[in-house]
């Protein structure tokens, strides 16, 4: 969470001139309701349901950038679709980053507690060896302005071996 997925992600597309899709706009546009009142309605197992589905289908999509939630590499589905879709580029950010950035928005809802910098520092501790182990590349976000972290993507994305 607050790492830039959908800022660089939205960069990146349109410098790769490809779409760019971000699975939690997607299933919000498909239920017409927010990321929020699916968590209150069918709590976190419903919402993690949809988010599966929705990332198999935007895996299948030929030439596509995608951003996916924060947690949606906590399922082994996810990060099978994310490594056979294409490059998976795991945006890092420390979690004062991630406070600073989240701490005004009122869509995260696992962030609706007393201490988000705890619960960020927990979500982290569990999420950051799944990101390592599914990514091509790992890029660190913090101070760093969107478009330079895009340029350093795409320099990087260039080095890597075809798979």
């Amino acid at each position: 969470m607050g790492a830039g997925k959908s800022t660089i992600g939205r960069l990146l597309a349109k410098e790769l001139r490809l779409p760019f899709k971000d699975s939690d706009k997607e299933i919000e546009l498909r239920t017409g309701a927010n990321i929020p009142w699916i968590f209150d309605k069918e709590g976190e197992p419903g919402f993690r349901e949809r988010e599966q589905a929705m990332i198999a289908e935007l895996c299948d999509y030929d030439g596509v950038v995608l951003a996916t939630g924060g947690g949606a590499v906590m399922r082994e589905a996810n990060r099978r679709a994310l490594r056979a879709g294409g490059r998976v580029v795991y945006l890092h950010a420390s979690v004062e980053q991630q406070v600073g950035r989240t701490s005004r928005d009122r869509n995260r809802p696992l962030l609706r507690t007393a201490d988000p910098a705890k619960t960020l520092r927990d979500l982290l501790a569990i999420r950051d060896p799944l990101y390592r182990e599914i990514a091509d590349l790992v890029v660190e976000t913090d101070e760093r302005p969107p478009r330079m972290v895009v340029l350093d993507i795409l320099e990087r994305l260039q080095q890597l071996p075809p798979r």
